[in-house]
Parts: structure tokens; C-alpha cells; sequence
């Protein structure tokens, strides 16, 4: 502030003076006056619940939850890159997977981006300072014929067409359960998807062995409600339901360490098991990379023999016999 006031400049200065001996005067450091539970607050209520989808909004709550507890009251310049890792050992101790652990993390850090670019509350992201950690990427699980018809076997009929359903298109859970009448083409064996991670929109074909299903559940159709899979009521089945009568049906059929997720990696499994190729399978599956659908790409070693037995077909002149190579006296090198 700039005076040419003499009396005023000095009560200033006597002002200033007097604020430097009480350690007032120096700037504020940013972060030291926010609390971590504030920023994550913000966070979901500001960003979260405009940018997600519901469902991974809700899932985001409950990842939030779990780093306010740790976190707390603490103010943002007291969350440190060595306190973040002490959080990382909790939650080992808790039981807590990999990929958890990691998603939270990426949730703090994405706040932490937020609070730097757009709040101007802080100028560092601790979390970048912190490893992930490791996560066996490799799924090795998915459903054999043989477990197949046990899991059917022990499911009641609506479980059955719910599997069965997910099997031959390999939609994830809450698109099956969403799955409404106005979505589907019975004429042009076709299904729309409305809502996903990316908020995208794809009509993908049908097998026969889904469109059966549809058309079974056509006849009973409910003229209450326009979803495809529904209760006798004719309300929507619930998550929390539908996961409780899947782990009956495992344990009756004797079936371990099953997820009902799995039943999507089945789908690419048995795709690539028949020799679909791995863009036709990620485009069907709405996977967003190749890599992500080899993690699913299990083989049996006979679906593997049609690789190998091409080596047959194109050796032409060049003979591969060792019989041959013996009869002329030839010595054979690789």
C-alpha cells in the first residue's frame, strides 16, 4: 500500500512491525490452512458426482471413506509422501487387494491434481512421490462346460437366464441388470448399450444364444416395467440380491472361487478359444486396448495346434522331415 500520508505509512509500519514480531506477517503457506477431509469433500461433491457415473461415483465414496479415516483433520501440507506409505501398510494389514489400495490412491492423487491446477490450494501432489502397488493383471479364472452346467443346474431359472446371458454377450453386471426393451432389436439381432465407463454408446450383434433368451423373456414381459431381466413384482433386481443367489448356486454346484465378473471374461475366453481374433473380441467386449483382452485370452493347448499346424502348409519346397534329411546323408542344423 502505497501513502503520502506520513502519520498513516507509520502507523503502517508500526502495524507491520508488530505483526513480524508476532510471526504474522509471513505468507501463508498454501495447504496449511485446508484439511484433507475438505479436499475430498470437494472432490466428490464438485467433481465426482458431475464427471462419473453413478455407480463409480458410488464406489469412489466408499474408496474415500477409507483415506478420511486414515487421513482425517490433518491439513494438507501434513499429508506426506511417508504417511501415505504407512496408509499403504494399514490397509495390507486390512486385507485390503492390490488394486484397491491402488484406486485409492489414484483418487487421493486425482484430488491432489484438482486442488493444485483449478483450487490453488496446494503446489505439490505427495502421492506422486508414492509406488503402486503390484497387481497380477493375469485373470486366470473363467467357467469350463463341465462348471457351466453344474452352476445352471444349481441356479433357479431367472439366475439361469441372467448367467446364460452373460456368457454369450459378456456384459458386465449392472448393464445386464439395467438392460431395458427399448435397447434391444429383436429383428436386427441387435443390442444397444447406453451407458458406459466412457460414456459411449455401441449396437453390437447378438448370438443365437442370447437372442433366445430374449425372446423367452419377451413372452413374459411385464407390461409394469420396460426392463428385460426383472422380478416377479416386476422391479429391478439388486446387486446385493442378485450376488446372493450366484454364491448359493456356487456353493450347491461345488464351484470355488467363481466371481459373477467372471462370467465376462468366460465370454472373451471362449471367443478366443474358437479363434476369433483379438480386435474382433476387444470391440465386442468394449475393451479399450488389445492388451486388456490377452489378460482374458486363455487357451486350451488343442485351440493353439492351428498355429503350429500352419508351419505344414507353408513350408512348400522346403521339406521339415527329418526322414528326408536322413535318406540324402544330410546333416540338419537350426
Amino acid at each position: 500500500m502505497e501513502t503520502e500520508d506520513k502519520k498513516l505509512a507509520k502507523r503502517i509500519l508500526d502495524k507491520v512491525k508488530g505483526e513480524i514480531a508476532e510471526g504474522k506477517w509471513f505468507e501463508k503457506l498454501p495447504g496449511e490452512d485446508r484439511t484433507f477431509a475438505e479436499m475430498m469433500d470437494k472432490y466428490m461433491v464438485e467433481y465426482s458426482a458431475r464427471n462419473k457415473a453413478p455407480r463409480t461415483h458410488k464406489r469412489g465414496k466408499s474408496l474415500r471413506d477409507h483415506l478420511v479415516k486414515f487421513f482425517d483433520h490433518l491439513t494438507l501440507l501434513e499429508v506426506t509422501p511417508s504417511l501415505i506409505a504407512d496408509y499403504k501398510v494399514k490397509r495390507r494389514k486390512e486385507g485390503a487387494a492390490p488394486s484397491t489400495i491402488n484406486m485409492e490412491m489414484s483418487l487421493m492423487s486425482h484430488a491432489f491434481n484438482l486442488a493444485i491446477k483449478e483450487w490453488e490450494w496446494v503446489k505439490e501432489n505427495p502421492v506422486k512421490m508414492v509406488s503402486r502397488e503390484k497387481v497380477n493383471n493375469l485373470i486366470e479364472r473363467w467357467l469350463s462346460l463341465e462348471e457351466g452346467k453344474s452352476l445352471l443346474n444349481s441356479s433357479p431359472k431367472w439366475l439361469q437366464e441372467i448367467i446364460l446371458f452373460a456368457i454369450n454377450t459378456g456384459f458386465r453386471l449392472s448393464e445386464i441388470l439395467d438392460l431395458k426393451w427399448p435397447q434391444v432389436d429383436l429383428l436386427k439381432k441387435t443390442i444397444t448399450i447406453l451407458v458406459q465407463k466412457n460414456k459411449g454408446k455401441d449396437t453390437l450383434p447378438l448370438c443365437e444364444g442370447a437372442l433366445e433368451i430374449l425372446r423367452e423373456k419377451l413372452k413374459d414381459r411385464c407390461d409394469e416395467t420396460d426392463y428385460v431381466f426383472h422380478t416377479r413384482n416386476c422391479t429391478k433386481f439388486s446387486t446385493s440380491n442378485l450376488h446372493q443367489a450366484f454364491y448359493v448356486a456356487l456353493k450347491k454346484s461345488g464351484i470355488e472361487k467363481l466371481r459373477f465378473h467372471d462370467l465376462r471374461h468366460t465370454f472373451a475366453t471362449r471367443l478366443v478359444q474358437a479363434g476369433i481374433d483379438l480386435y474382433t473380441v476387444q470391440k465386442l467386449g468394449r475393451w479399450k486396448s488389445i492388451s486388456m483382452v490377452t489378460r482374458y485370452a486363455h487357451h486350451y493347448p488343442e485351440s493353439l495346434r492351428p498355429g503350429v499346424e500352419v508351419l505344414d502348409k507353408v513350408s512348400g519346397k522346403f521339406s521339415t522331415n527329418l526322414a528326408h534329411f536322413k535318406e540324402k546323408g544330410a546333416t540338419a542344423s537350426v
